[in-house]
């Protein structure tokens, strides 16, 4: 799963949770909390409360199709699902074969409450594919309990004492302190409202005033277009004007502000709003209270929870909206919303973008209300926005829980059902989106009329969907939605070759030729064009029913239309696919076929396309290829290929560098499945071997060179990694292009089946024993963050397109193919990472850690001005490592402008709503820039797992249009490049440029967490 790119080490806080509670150390509990504060299960969870269940939880993997308990069973463990899924069976019978599944239980759902009072399981719960559980047994629960009973509550009450189903929906439940969650949060925005109200009067005291109109005088009131003017003045964080309204929309909703007449929501018009404080005609506000003076550091704060909070009420105000009132601005907001909601995952695009024109949102308070009831009509489909829900049964009380995200009342709707559960809340406060009957059945209804079908033999073999122009009328031209790849191909040479770009441009023959990887090879394409080229049309006989004369002229228009094909082909794919040494023996092929049919203007016209075209290595005369031993790399000093250090506790990515114009115009180039490299293979009795072999190789045939210096058969050798925590990666033969792989301090190992057990990590692989301040502190931060983008991009820059598609889609479903450029791209993010927290914990002066957490700041600032949010993402996370996140003394050192500084980086690291507060603040971003790369991995992963790939026999290729916007999306982030020739003269540049490639750092976690632990022991 990609997104564990975004930990450290998978293995070290597992072995934690092994281990016995009383046998956990503090270090261990600090990795295990690192791990378990991300998981959307303990979102909600007090820090207390979430490091006891750090102390007394257990990890539990299961494979699918594992029982974990059964309806009636006597519970004796809490589970908290980290990955995967499981379905919830419920049966009358408490027979198998009679059970339904009520709902699925997703990432960040907690189950089995009924261990608190030792009620029996009112479900059956089955995987539903491989998951991953923390286990809390049930006398560790019932000691949390008794603990932290207050904070327990909050969160198990309606599990502790199930509801009664046949109680009817006025039926209360034992009041939920989640109750005094909700009012301490409108504390706070109240708080807020009169920091900024403060703010206003202070420095602008113009907003605030009297205003007139139509004869009637308004006291102290403001306009809205001046407020949102004045937050994009004030703030950083707001980028646009839709953007600014949902935060004010926040504190309208709170009640902190409102419009002078009650009739409007926020907008940015010429409207009057007035502050809650202005409403007793007091400009000093209501009797007894007084108006805070405004701090401009603590005002930053505030717009700092604003804009974390603006998008979930922007959201809320189109949603209000009725459907005829919202504008198409707003329906591309919902849309792009609604894309990222795993519900509607498998939902085609056009159905989505209906849904944007229809969907409403819902509010209920109070937990314990029922807001659907078993045995009722289904009248609406409910997506979970936010809080959570109990499902219930008659008779069997609480059989499971949704969160946010899950979806229910959907199959009522499609199977004109009646509801199978009733649904009740648990959270005090749950906002839904809401799909109507009637709106659910237009929309398959209009979607079906778009729908045009080709079958053969009465199958589909293409669907075709009408296009949409951009004023959102209907085009009389079509796209593909889905069909087998020859229809596909056909498609493209009757109705894609000749079309120019106009208000109805399908980008569909782009989107073909950037995905078709995912579902057939290089080969079959190259063969079905070349089938089209060779076919031959003839003329019909009507009066003996027979073919007629051979039609020169539609022959002719074939090839043509296939040498048109494979330019654009050339065109689409000019040096990131990876596949110019595949396509070579088509342009070969054509080249010969034109020759000998005599087209030469064709072929005229095909080899000035391939001139003109970016691709160098199909200009190249494929008949004269020439032949000679591949290029080789030594892996520990290339310029290409950053990995494994030689001799001492460092990694070397590249040679030393220096200000010569050779250095300065040496680039990295793309490693490809031929690159011969040199790498080191180590002994159990710590000698190596050095081996020569291709980058593509696969573990055998490492096995096999190795096995000789071992003097065993290869087949009884083992290839591994040996990490510096001690874990060993064993490779399966038949992997591939492992090299790039291998971790930062990581070593490529071999031994004998058996014989690895007791192996121990090489010295070397420690890292580092002491801080590189010396260097740093005579560097610039800028230099510094200029330079690592430099590399960055480079890094960036050699990854094939292709690469993101074979590395999400499994690359053991590509042969040949290697994802070794990406491997070393986002190794690059790690690095970072571990170099900023092995620098802090190896500083033992606390007045130098504080200057070099300053400095780590300050990189980061530049990184972002850089556009370059890998690195910034780097340095802020492994600023947020438990091991310097708990340097409380270190923090309270750093002067107030570097903690405010942060506080907004972290505000871009928030991960919910699918990370909304970094796409907003990336989405003006202009090419070149470096995108946050985990986070495009994890929507390719997102895209893959959410969408079949074949339905009906059919390629889906609404999941290609998908996968074509994130290449297109990297595409412009590269099309610049950075900076060019002009680089300010700086004097220690090749010494800054060298240190940042060749960075030194420790990546075992527990080590790092042992430093800073005796950096600053933890508070009694």
């Amino acid at each position: 799963n990609l997104l564990h790119l975004l930990r450290f080490m998978v293995a070290e806080w597992i072995s934690c949770l092994d281990k016995r509670p009383s046998d956990r150390s503090g270090e261990e509990l600090d990795i295990i909390y690192s791990r378990l504060k991300d998981v959307k299960a303990f979102e909600t969870f007090d820090p207390t409360l979430l490091q006891q269940i750090c102390y007394y939880g257990y990890y539990e993997d299961l494979e699918k199709g594992i029982t974990l308990y059964r309806q009636a069973d006597t519970g004796r463990n809490w589970y908290a699902v980290l990955s995967g899924s499981l379905d919830v069976n419920v049966s009358d019978l408490l027979e198998d074969k009679n059970a339904v599944t009520v709902c699925t239980l997703g990432v960040g759902a907690a189950f089995g409450e009924s261990v608190l009072d030792n009620s029996p399981r009112r479900a059956t719960v089955i995987t539903c594919e491989y998951t991953e559980l923390l286990r809390v047994e049930r006398n560790d629960l019932l000691k949390v309990w008794k603990s932290n009973s207050e904070l327990m509550s909050r969160l198990f009450s309606s599990s502790i004492k199930p509801p009664s189903p046949v109680a009817s929906p006025s039926a209360t439940l034992p009041s939920n302190p989640l109750s005094l969650n909700s009012k301490n949060l409108s504390d706070k925005i109240t708080f807020i409202g009169q920091q900024i109200r403060a703010g206003l009067l202070t420095n602008f005291p113009g907003i605030i005033a009297d205003r007139q109109i139509s004869l009637r005088t308004y006291r102290r009131c403001c306009i809205g277009s001046q407020l949102v003017d004045w937050i994009i003045q004030e703030c950083n964080l707001v980028h646009s004007r839709q953007q600014g309204v949902g935060m004010w929309q926040v504190l309208l909703e709170e009640g902190v502000l409102k419009h002078v007449c009650n009739e409007y929501n926020f907008e940015d018009k010429n409207l009057f709003y007035r502050f809650k404080e202005d409403d007793c005609g007091s400009e000093q506000g209501p009797p007894g209270a007084s108006v805070p003076l405004a701090d401009s550091v603590l005002l930053q704060e505030c717009f700092t929870t604003l804009a974390k909070m603006g998008p979930d009420a922007l959201m809320r105000l189109m949603l209000r909206k009725p459907p005829k009132e919202r504008t198409a601005e707003d329906l591309d907001y919902i849309y792009e919303e609604l894309l990222h909601i795993k519900a509607l995952s498998h939902l085609s695009n056009s159905v989505k973008r209906e849904l944007a024109s229809c969907i409403q949102f819902e509010s209920r308070e109070g937990a314990g209300t029922v807001l659907i009831k078993q045995g009722d009509e289904g009248k609406s489909w409910y997506i979970i926005l936010k809080g959570s829900v109990n499902v219930t049964i008659f008779g069997k009380g609480v059989v499971g829980q949704l969160h946010e995200g899950d979806d229910f009342g959907k199959l009522a709707l499609v199977n004109d059902a009646p509801r199978a559960a009733s649904i009740i809340l648990r959270d005090e406060r749950c906002h839904f989106l809401r799909v109507d009957k009637e709106d659910f059945n237009r929309i398959l209804r209009d979607v079906e009329a778009k729908t045009e079908r080709l079958k053969e033999n009465g199958k589909d073999v293409l669907v075709l969907e009408k296009l949409s122009r951009s004023d959102g009328s209907q085009s009389n031209k079509y796209t593909i939605m889905a069909g087998t790849p020859e229809k596909m191909v056909e498609y493209i040479m009757d109705s894609c070759v000749d079309c120019r770009d106009d208000d109805d441009h399908d980008y569909f023959m782009e989107d073909f030729f950037l995905t078709f990887n995912v579902f057939m090879t290089v080969d079959r394409l190259c063969s079905l064009l070349m089938s089209y080229f060779n076919e031959t049309v003839k003329t019909e006989d009507r009066f003996n029913g027979d073919d007629g004369c051979l039609d020169l002229k539609a022959t002719e228009q074939k090839k043509i239309r296939v040498v048109r094909t494979v330019l654009r082909w050339v065109e689409l794919i000019p040096q990131k696919m990876g596949e110019e040494n595949e396509l070579l023996p088509l342009i070969g092929k054509l080249r010969s076929a034109l020759h000998s049919d005599g087209m030469l203007s064709l072929l005229a016209q095909f080899e000035r396309g391939l001139e003109n075209s970016d691709n160098l290595l199909l200009h190249k005369n494929t008949t004269r290829k020439k032949e000679g031993p591949s290029s080789m790399l030594w892996i520990e000093h290339s310029p290409h290929l950053a990995r494994i250090s030689s001799t001492s506790r460092q990694r070397i990515s590249r040679p030393t560098l220096d200000d010569s114009e050779e250095n300065r115009t040496l680039k990295r180039e793309p490693l490809c499945p031929n690159t011969d490299v040199k790498f080191k293979v180590y002994y159990p009795d710590r000698s190596y071997c050095t081996l020569k072999l291709g980058l593509g190789s696969s573990v055998s045939e490492i096995a096999k060179e190795a096995s000789e210096k071992l003097s065993v058969n290869p087949e009884d050798c083992v290839i591994f990694e040996m990490k510096s925590t001690g874990e060993k990666v064993i490779f399966k033969e038949s992997d591939t292009c492992i090299i790039t792989t291998i971790s930062h301090n990581g070593r490529l190992f071999a031994a004998p089946k058996g014989g690895i057990e007791k192996l121990k990590p090489l010295q070397e692989q420690e890292g580092p024993n002491s801080s590189s301040f010396n260097d740093l502190e005579i560097m610039s931060s800028r230099e510094l963050a200029l330079q690592m983008t430099l590399y960055d991009f480079e890094l960036f820059n050699c990854v094939f397109e292709g690469e993101f598609v074979f590395s999400v889609f499994k690359k053991n479903h590509f042969p040949g193919k290697i994802v070794g450029n990406l491997d070393c791209f986002l190794a690059r993010f790690n690095e970072v990472q571990h170099w900023v927290i092995s620098e802090i914990c190896l500083t033992p002066l606390l007045s130098k850690r504080v200057h070099i957490l300053r400095k780590f700041i300050k990189i980061a600032q530049h990184c972002r001005d850089f556009q370059n949010m890998m690195a910034f993402f780097g340095i802020i996370m492994g600023l947020s490592n438990i091991a310097i996140s708990r340097l409380s003394q270190t923090w309270e050192k750093l002067p107030s402008k570097f903690k405010k500084l942060f506080k907004e980086f972290e505000t871009l690291l928030d991960p919910t709503r699918n990370h909304r507060t970094y796409r907003l603040a990336v989405s003006k971003q202009e090419s070149p820039f470096i995108p946050f790369m985990p986070l495009l991995m994890k929507d390719m992963t997102f895209i893959f797992e959410g969408n079949k790939t074949i339905i009906d026999g059919l390629i889906n290729f609404e999941k290609m249009h998908m996968i074509a916007n994130t290449i297109r999306y990297i595409r412009c982030a590269r099309k610049e490049v950075f900076f060019g020739d002009n680089l300010p003269l700086v004097k220690n540049r090749a010494d800054i440029r060298q240190y940042v490639r060749n960075l030194h750092v420790i990546d075992n976690q527990r080590t790092l967490s042992q430093l800073s632990h005796r950096l600053e022991k933890r508070a009694e």
